[in-house]
């Protein structure tokens, strides 16, 4: 057995209880993959982060869902930048992090932290039909072609009428793998539609979303800094969105509001990256004991 540190950040928010928690494990990196799955299981959070050395940038940061590993993750990011700040690791404004998805790099501004997310990927286009019966919603519903993006990890983006559509929306388990193989993928790889509308939870936001999800993950997410800077290129790229930078809010619905300041890099035509910023909230502090991987 081991003791580690850890650190658990609400993200997206600058108070308790608010934004997406996620618990931030210094020095973990190296543990197996069935003991970081477990630990994010004991937690219930969505994702949680372990860190440690880097040879290519300043940090190494792995994520991971109930499910098992992912390249890379926005409100984790957030939350393992506020930690490693809290404990006095990372000093200073700029900060780069070895990712799964490559090398994010990091700026701070007083207490909002900024990652600069990779330039989009635009994928398949699985039907509004398809996305229409995986949500539960009727096909009118749907603004536009949804549209698999990827700033990093890859989401279906699909942008609803209005937030009574929003609220109606129920994942159906039984549509789920109709709704995967129209977007090329495997049953059990990490692909959901994103919910988007054009019109925010609360007066300062320019749009307001929601993830839903299917088990073992919790029912929803309440806040997707990942799937915001694929939400932000697709609104962009398809003329939704006319200004280079907004304000995007999820979780009022669920009590945990949250809110991330999105900036575009580049033309909507060309998109080469995306910045997405918000604050994070370090709730608790401690340790964890766990095994190691000859005690499994």
């Amino acid at each position: 057995m081991r003791r580690y540190a850890f650190d658990w950040v609400d993200a997206f928010t600058d108070r308790a209880f608010g934004g997406n928690g996620c618990a931030v494990v210094h020095d973990g990196a190296a543990l197996d993959d069935a003991t970081c799955t477990d630990f994010v299981k004991e937690t219930s959070l969505v994702e949680c982060t372990f860190t440690g050395p880097s040879d290519v940038a300043d940090v190494r940061v792995r994520y991971f869902l109930a499910s098992g590993e992912i390249p890379f993750a926005g409100h984790p990011t957030i939350a393992t930048v506020a930690a490693l700040r809290a404990r006095g690791i990372a000093t200073g404004d700029h900060l780069t992090l070895e990712t799964g998805a490559g090398v994010v790099a990091i700026t701070i501004e007083g207490d909002l932290i900024e990652m600069t997310q990779r330039a989009p990927e635009f994928g398949v286009m699985p039907g509004r039909a398809v996305v229409a019966g995986a949500i539960g919603l009727p096909v009118d519903a749907i603004l536009g072609e949804p549209q698999v993006v990827s700033t990093g990890l890859p989401f279906c983006v699909t942008v609803l009428r209005d937030h009574a559509a929003l609220r109606a929306a129920r994942l159906d388990p039984e549509a789920m793998p109709t709704f995967k193989a129209a977007c090329g993928v495997a049953m059990d790889a990490v692909l959901e539609p994103f919910l988007v509308t054009l019109e925010g939870a609360t007066g300062t936001g320019d749009t307001f979303s929601r993830l839903l999800m299917l088990p073992p993950l919790p029912a929803e997410d309440p806040f997707t800094g990942s799937a915001t800077g694929a939400t932000a290129a697709y609104l962009w790229h398809h003329g939704l969105m006319e200004h280079a930078g907004y304000t995007a809010e999820q979780g009022h619905w669920m009590g945990r509001p949250g809110q991330a300041r999105v900036t575009r890099i580049g033309t909507p035509d060309s998109i080469s990256g995306v910045k997405v910023a918000g604050r994070g909230y370090v709730l608790m502090q401690g340790d964890v004991i766990l095994p190691d991987s000859a005690e499994i």
